[in-house]
Parts: structure tokens; C-alpha cells; sequence
């Protein structure tokens, strides 16, 4: 195999001699790129953001920021990446001649103090000004004009993609103003140019340090096949897991198998009975390729820790951890979802409610990886999702709620409801949808089915919140359901 390497600001870095466990945020710093920074280590800043060519959805290449902190370097063999010192103009001694666009409304708006963070905002900001459709008719000077809503610039910014990068001292309306000032990427411009060629493709990687080894295999069968040999690998898709595990934890591991490229795991087909979902398409690609067709799924999406983390966090990691607080299974679960899981043996469906056995357990053999997730259609067409947190974004559930109802002629035809953040699993809320189904969707029914809602699971209390708290707000959850459907379902 050829030797890893990683092509950064456009000229090719050999990723040796660093171990297969280090951080792109620390190869590069180790090499002199120093605007990415280290603020949490946790993909909870945006500090060491960079921006990552990829595939693109709309374009041959999209830029996408993610968190350097957290992915492994060697996940990035063959592909080519930006830091905040590669945006704007240099000359031929790599000295700076002239700022980026970015970079000077950042400048001219006041949105940099200490600096600390500016390069992470610069990066997730730029990945936003190079979006294709962002800003398609007009040119836009200044940030006063009326903003389209109160999450959208009237230049199409999504303040979104700022929801990841965390300010200390300057505030964030100055850094809004900047990012509302912004206009279309000029014609000339090589990282706008860069989008109408196609994306690196993914490489076959074998790097071994220190007796450590990062295999990226070409293919799933491939992959069942490494995994089959080596079941104590440890399988990495966006890393926004495992790489906290390596910078919070040390934890190491001998073998790592990379998968986030595998073809087969990057599909995403409507089928006239059912979506299919591949485990390693980033929620970002699906959030954008499903366009709202799935409305649970755009409810869930923005309340998903945050635009850099969902840029490379999959399903199939969400899923794989088993985590009783992750926020996707909940929503998965009213979905009446299902897993296909590969080995070297062939494939087997799983439905999502028979997949979790334990706290961070399932029926997934060692030996075994998600290939996709399977919702059934129709959908159904009341749904729901409500995250309880201390923060509206960017932070951890301490309950998670998601509905699927079919309400005719007011009567509850079928119910399903998911919860999070309430028992050692995501669960089914079995006995509150039997109270529901059959019955009136009325006042009456949905005030004792909240009582029996309150009641699943074994909710715990820890520094989240308290028991009584979480059997509360499960309560609470179904009557704001009740409050803003009923309207919409009795007219």
C-alpha cells in the first residue's frame, strides 16, 4: 500500500511517525498548523475545527467542518483537508497577502478578542459560505438587514453551523454579524473552484506504529472478514465516540477498523415499502438528502448535540454504543426501525426494540457491524420528538421522547413511543401506547395515558436530573403533544 498521507492546505503531509491512535488536531499541531486549538476534547467547542472535502450532495466536493479533536489521522489518509492558515491569500513564501471573506468580517465586525476560538469559528463559518443554494440571487453588505427567521441571515447563513463552536469573551453577536455580512464566494475563488471537482476517494489504508494498527478495508465483506479475525477491533465510522474514549479516557486500542467510506454502509434508497439508511452516511448527508420527507427525523436532527459533531456522527455509531441517552434510538424506535446487521456469515434483521439487551449491550455479535437501518412505509403522520436538556443545543438528554401516532376520525389507529434517558436501554412505552391506541384523542385518554407514561422505564437520578423530575417531564411530554396536535388533527 502506498505510505498514509494526508494533503493539508494543498500539499501532501506523510501521517508517520504518528500513532494510529493520535487526533488530527495533534498532527497538525505537531507540524505547525497551531490555529486549530485544543479546548475540551470532547467535540464540545469548536476550537480545532478544520474543514474536510467530501462527496458533496448537490456539487462533486462539499467542504464540511468537523472536529479535528476527535477524529483519528489516520481516518484521513488520502484525503485533503483546510486549516484556518489555509484560507485567504498567500504568496509564494506562504506568507499572507489578503484575508479571506471570512476571515475579514470576523475581523471588521469585532468578532475576535482573545482569538483562542476564532479559527475553529473561522472554519465551520467558511464551510457555511461555500454551502451550495446558501445565498443563490443576491450579494449581502449588511448584517442589519432582516434575517429571514431568527436561526437564518438574510444572506441564508444557518446559524446552525456555528452550533458546535463555543465563544468565551466576545460574545456571539458580533460573530453573527460577520457571518451575516457574508456574500457569495467570487468566481476566482480556488476553494469555490475546488467544489466542481470531485471529492478524494477513499483509500485502502493499513497503517501500523508501535505495534497499533488503523485498517480501512475497501469493501464490507472485507471488513466482516477483519472483523471475523480480529473481534477485539474497535470499529470507528465519525470517531465522535471513540475519540472522546482516546482524549478523555486514554483509551487505546491494538486494532481499529475504519468504515465511515465502505460503499456499502454510504447508501441511502427509498424503497415503496421502506427507507434504507446506511450506518455510516453522517446525519448531516441525511438530514440534507431526506429534505424534511421524514418529519421525526428533521425534528431530531438540529437537537443533535451540534452541526460539527452530526457532520460526522452516523446511526450506526449512535447506535453501536448502546448508550441508554443517545438521541437517535428514541426517534428510531417510533419509527418502527429495524437494524441489518453484516458478519462474515451473511446478514439478519433486527427490529430496533429486540436490538438493545443491557446498559451498552445488544444482540450485535462481536464479529458483527450495522450495515443500515430500515423505517417502514408509511409513515406515520402525527409525530414528535421532544429533548429535555439544561440546553437547547449542543448538550446531552436527561429525557428523550419521540411520538408516531395515526390518529382517525380522533381515535388513536396505532401508536408507537420511544424513550431515552429513562432505564439501562432506550425503550418501547409499551403499556402507555395500549392506553392509547383505540381510543379518543382526548383530554380525558391522554391525561391517563400521561400517568402511565410517567411510569415506564425505571428513571434514575444522577447530576442530569432527578427521577421524579424525569417521571414529570415524561408526563408533560405527551400533553404538549396533545396540545399542539389537536388542533391540527380535529380541523
Amino acid at each position: 500500500m502506498v505510505a498514509a498521507r494526508i494533503t493539508v492546505n494543498g500539499k501532501a503531509e506523510p501521517i508517520s511517525p504518528a500513532a494510529p491512535h493520535t487526533t488530527v488536531l495533534d498532527f497538525l499541531r505537531d507540524r505547525g498548523f497551531t490555529g486549530s486549538k485544543e479546548g475540551c476534547a470532547e467535540g464540545e467547542c469548536g476550537a480545532c475545527s478544520i474543514m474536510v472535502a467530501r462527496p458533496g450532495v448537490e456539487q462533486p466536493t462539499d467542504w464540511v467542518a468537523v472536529n479535528a479533536c476527535l477524529v483519528p489521522v489516520a481516518a484521513l489518509d488520502g484525503q485533503e483537508i483546510v486549516t484556518a492558515e489555509g484560507l485567504g491569500t498567500m504568496d509564494a513564501n506562504g506568507t499572507p497577502t489578503e484575508l479571506h471573506p471570512v476571515q475579514q468580517e470576523m475581523a471588521v465586525r469585532g468578532g475576535s478578542q482573545c482569538g483562542y476560538c476564532t479559527p475553529g469559528f473561522v472554519c465551520s463559518m467558511a464551510s457555511e459560505y461555500y454551502r451550495p443554494g446558501r445565498c443563490p440571487s443576491k450579494q449581502v453588505a449588511e448584517p442589519e438587514a432582516e434575517a429571514h427567521d431568527h436561526e437564518h441571515g438574510p444572506n441564508g447563513f444557518d446559524l446552525h453551523s456555528l452550533s458546535g463552536n463555543l465563544c468565551r469573551c466576545t460574545g456571539y453577536r458580533p460573530i453573527r454579524d460577520a457571518a451575516y455580512a457574508l456574500g457569495q464566494p467570487d468566481a476566482e475563488d480556488p476553494l469555490a473552484q475546488r467544489r466542481e471537482q470531485p471529492a478524494p476517494a477513499p483509500v485502502a489504508t493499513e497503517y501500523t506504529q508501535d505495534d497499533r494498527t488503523f485498517r480501512r478495508p475497501e469493501t464490507l465483506a472485507e471488513a466482516v472478514r477483519l472483523l471475523r479475525e480480529r473481534p477485539d477491533a474497535v470499529l470507528v465510522a465519525g470517531s465522535t465516540d471513540w475519540g472522546v474514549e482516546v482524549n478523555i479516557r486514554a483509551r487505546r486500542a491494538d486494532y481499529v477498523i475504519g468504515i465511515d467510506r465502505l460503499p456499502e454502509l454510504r447508501e441511502l434508497i427509498v424503497a415503496p415499502d421502506h427507507l434504507e439508511i446506511g450506518a455510516a452516511v453522517p446525519l448531516t448527508e441525511i438530514e440534507r438528502r431526506l429534505d424534511g420527507s421524514v418529519p421525526l427525523l428533521a425534528q431530531l436532527f438540529p437537537q443533535f448535540a451540534s452541526r460539527l459533531i452530526r457532520n460526522n456522527a452516523t446511526f450506526g455509531g449512535n447506535l453501536g454504543t448502546g448508550s441508554p441517552i443517545g438521541d437517535s434510538p428514541p426517534a428510531l424506535l417510533a419509527l418502527g426501525a429495524s437494524l441489518v446487521l453484516a458478519s462474515a456469515d451473511g446478514e439478519r434483521e433486527i427490529d430496533l426494540a429486540d436490538y438493545f439487551t443491557g446498559y451498552r449491550q445488544s444482540v450485535r455479535r462481536p464479529d458483527e457491524l450495522i450495515r443500515s437501518v430500515r423505517i417502514p412505509l408509511p409513515l406515520a403522520p402525527v409525530t414528535a420528538f421532544h429533548k429535555i436538556a439544561k440546553r437547547r443545543f449542543d448538550d446531552i438528554s436527561s429525557v428523550a421522547v419521540a411520538f408516531a401516532l395515526d390518529i382517525e376520525d380522533g381515535i388513536v389507529r396505532s401508536a408507537r413511543i420511544g424513550l431515552g434517558g429513562v432505564a439501562a436501554t432506550p425503550i418501547r412505552a409499551r403499556d402507555t401506547e395500549a392506553a392509547l391506541v383505540g381510543q379518543p384523542w382526548s383530554a380525558e385518554v391522554v391525561a391517563a395515558a400521561a400517568r402511565v407514561l410517567e411510569s415506564e422505564g425505571t428513571p434514575m437520578s444522577d447530576h442530569r436530573a432527578s427521577s421524579a423530575y424525569r417521571s414529570a417531564m415524561l408526563g408533560r411530554s405527551l400533553e404538549k403533544l396533545f396540545a399542539e396536535t389537536t388542533e391540527a388533527v380535529l380541523s
